[in-house]
C-alpha cells in the first residue's frame, strides 16, 4: 500500500476545532494523525503543506450538474462531472434526477445507475430522485400522487442504488411512501411544498426528517385571516428539532438573514450546505444547454435561470463558493473563515448565532455524511476514508484525495 504524510498543516475536524498537525494515509484510509517519525513508514511519500487548511472532502446530497454535464443525460454526463468535482473541492455527490413518468423512466434510471461503480474520480453512494410525488413543480418536477409500486420499481431499476427521494408532503398517498422509503433505508427529503402545519408534520412522525433547499419553493401560505401571520411548513419544519435543513448558499435563493435564522433555530449540526447546481455552475457567464428543453444563462452573484421566463432553474454554485459564503455568513472570523466586510461583522454583531469554523466546515461535510449515512467520509480521524482537500488561502482547492488517491492538483 502507498503512504503519504501530509504535514504542516491546520487540520478541520468538523464540529471539534482546527489545530496544526500532520496526517498520514495508508492507501485508501487515514491512517494516524500527527504520527511520530517511528510511526511513518521510511517510504512514505511527504508533502509539506504551507501551513494550509486540510478538511475532509465537500459532499453534496443535491446537484443536477456541473460545467457542460447533466447527471440524468445518461452515463457519459456522470462520468464526465466526476473528473472535474475535485476542483471544487467536493469528493462525494449524490447526483440529483428529476424523475419523469413514462415508458423511458425505469430504462434511464437502471442506465444511470449501473454506471455509478464506474466511476472512480469522485464517490457516489447512490441517485437522488427528485420527484415524481411532489406537490409543486418548481423548475422541472412533473407532480404525481404517491405510488408505493412505482417507487418499488424505480428502486428494483437502480438496483437498490437510490440514496434519497424528495417529496412533498401535502401529495395525496406520500405517507406509504416515506414509510417504505424508511424500510429500505432511503432518505426522505421534504421539498416543493405548501403543505399545512398537520400535513408537514404527519410527513416528519412518518420519516421525513430533512428539508432540502430550504426556503426555495416553499411558497408563504395567503393570509386569511387579517393580521394573523400565516403558518406553513417552513414553521413547521423551524419548530421540530428532529428535522435538518440544507440551503442554496449562494445569496440570491436565499438571504443571509433567512439562513441565520434557521441556524439559529437548528444549530450547526442541523445545517447541510447543497448547491442544486445546474448545467454552467463552474462555468464563465454565458447560456447553456439543459435536457430540460430550455437554456440556462449564469452570471455572477446569480442562479441558473431560464432563459426565456427569467426563472431560477438550479444554481451555478459550487460546494467552494457556498462554503466560503456560509463561512462569511456563520463564521466567527477564525482561523478557516474568510475576511468579511464591515457590514458582514456588525450583521454577525446582530445575529448571535456566530458558529466557529470548524463547526461551520461540518456543514458541508460530516452534518451531510451524517445525513445519509457515510460513516467513513466527512471526518477526519484514523480509519475514516482519506478524502481530503489541502485549500489555499483563497478557498480554492490546491489538492483534493478521494480514497488516498490524488484526483485534482491545481496548475
Amino acid at each position: 500500500m502507498s503512504h503519504v504524510l501530509i504535514d504542516n498543516v491546520r487540520i478541520v475536524r468538523p464540529g471539534e476545532r482546527i489545530a496544526a498537525g500532520s496526517l498520514l494515509i495508508d492507501g485508501s484510509r487515514i491512517a494516524r494523525l500527527d504520527p511520530s517519525p517511528e510511526e511513518c513508514p521510511p517510504d512514505a511519500a511527504r508533502l509539506d503543506g504551507g501551513g494550509r487548511l486540510l478538511t475532509p472532502g465537500l459532499i453534496d446530497v443535491h446537484t443536477h450538474g456541473i460545467h457542460r454535464y447533466q447527471y440524468e443525460s445518461g452515463p457519459e454526463h456522470l462520468l464526465a462531472a466526476a473528473k472535474v468535482l475535485g476542483a471544487y473541492g467536493t469528493t462525494c455527490v449524490v447526483p440529483t434526477i428529476v424523475p419523469m413518468p413514462g415508458p423511458r423512466l425505469l430504462p434511464q434510471l437502471e442506465q444511470l445507475a449501473k454506471t455509478i461503480p464506474s466511476v472512480a474520480d469522485a464517490h457516489i453512494p447512490g441517485l437522488h430522485l427528485e420527484g415524481p410525488f411532489v406537490a409543486l413543480t418548481g423548475a422541472a418536477c412533473r407532480p404525481i400522487a404517491g405510488d408505493v409500486r412505482l417507487l418499488d420499481e424505480m428502486i428494483a431499476a437502480c438496483g437498490g442504488r437510490v440514496t434519497i427521494m424528495s417529496l412533498s408532503p401535502e401529495t395525496p398517498g406520500v405517507l406509504p411512501v416515506i414509510e417504505r422509503l424508511c424500510e429500505r433505508s432511503i432518505v426522505p427529503f421534504i421539498t416543493h411544498t405548501r403543505a399545512t402545519p398537520e400535513q408537514t408534520q404527519a410527513a416528519i412522525d412518518a420519516g421525513a426528517r430533512h428539508a432540502t433547499h430550504f426556503y426555495d419553493v416553499y411558497p408563504v401560505p395567503p393570509e386569511t385571516e387579517p393580521g394573523a401571520r400565516p403558518v406553513g411548513a417552513v414553521e413547521a419544519i423551524l419548530a421540530d428539532r428532529r428535522v435538518s435543513v440544507d440551503f442554496i448558499a449562494d445569496g440570491c435563493h436565499v438571504h443571509p438573514v433567512a439562513i441565520r435564522a434557521a441556524a439559529a433555530a437548528k444549530g450547526y449540526a442541523g445545517i447541510v450546505l447543497v448547491t442544486d447546481s445546474n448545467i454552467g455552475a463552474g462555468l464563465p457567464p454565458g447560456e447553456y444547454d439543459t435536457p430540460w428543453g430550455f437554456r440556462v444563462r449564469v452570471r455572477p452573484g446569480d442562479g441558473a435561470r431560464n432563459v426565456r421566463t427569467n426563472e431560477l432553474a438550479g444554481s451555478a454554485l459550487t460546494m467552494n463558493e457556498g462554503i466560503a459564503n456560509l463561512l462569511k455568513w456563520l463564521g466567527k472570523g477564525d482561523a478557516g473563515s474568510p475576511a468579511r466586510s464591515g457590514q458582514e461583522d456588525l450583521w454577525q454583531e446582530r445575529a448571535g448565532c456566530c458558529f466557529s469554523a470548524d463547526q461551520v466546515w461540518a456543514m458541508g461535510t460530516s452534518n451531510a455524511a451524517r445525513l445519509i449515512g457515510l460513516n467513513s467520509r466527512g471526518r477526519i480521524e484514523p480509519g475514516a476514508d482519506a478524502d481530503l482537500v489541502l485549500w489555499d488561502d483563497n478557498l480554492r482547492p490546491a489538492l483534493t484525495w478521494v480514497g488516498g488517491r490524488c484526483v485534482y492538483a491545481a496548475a
